[in-house]
């Protein structure tokens, strides 16, 4: 398990905690439950098992009662409540906002609109779990719009999988 910073919470703690801080309507988890989860924040076993983060989407989706959906992945720590709450400033009625950082789409700190559910499932049906191109299909549909990071903000954009990655 990769940690945060010096006070040693699990990734997953601090990815809630940033959620929290920006008050939705309801909070999730996608995945299995694991040990320690509280049991306040729904846990969904993805629909799609196996096919990774666009089953999760889907499953979201599927089951979410908002018109929108905040996708954060656990891997991104450095994500800051100001940044999720641009992206949330940034959508209208119907459409979500996807970052993009150096010329590539960040689907796992997205925002993704109901309407979005039928076209994950097509996609999911074809076999093709690419999220590069689930979020070219979005912006075709003009179900989705990106947001072009700034320089000052690409840090948030750096992942952590393995213990090695943290900074």
């Amino acid at each position: 398990m990769v940690e945060w910073e010096s006070a040693s919470i699990p990734l997953w703690k601090r990815q809630l905690a940033v959620l929290q801080s920006i008050a939705p309507e309801q909070l999730v988890i996608s995945g299995p439950r694991k040990q320690g989860y509280p049991a306040s924040v729904a846990v969904l076993p993805d629909d799609w098992p196996g096919v990774g983060p666009l089953g999760g989407i889907a499953t979201c989706l599927s089951r979410t009662r908002s018109a929108l959906l905040l996708v954060l992945a656990i891997d991104l720590p450095q994500i800051q409540p100001e940044f999720l709450k641009k992206l949330l400033t940034r959508s209208v009625a119907g459409c979500g906002v996807v970052p993009m950082n150096r010329n590539r789409f960040e689907p796992l700190i997205a925002l993704y609109p109901g309407a979005a559910l039928p076209v994950a499932i097509d996609q999911l049906r074809e076999r093709d779990y690419a999220l590069q191109r689930f979020i070219h299909k979005l912006l075709e549909n003009r179900l989705m719009i990106a947001y072009q990071v700034d320089v000052t903000e690409e840090y948030q954009m750096e992942n952590w999988n393995r213990p090695g990655d943290v900074g």
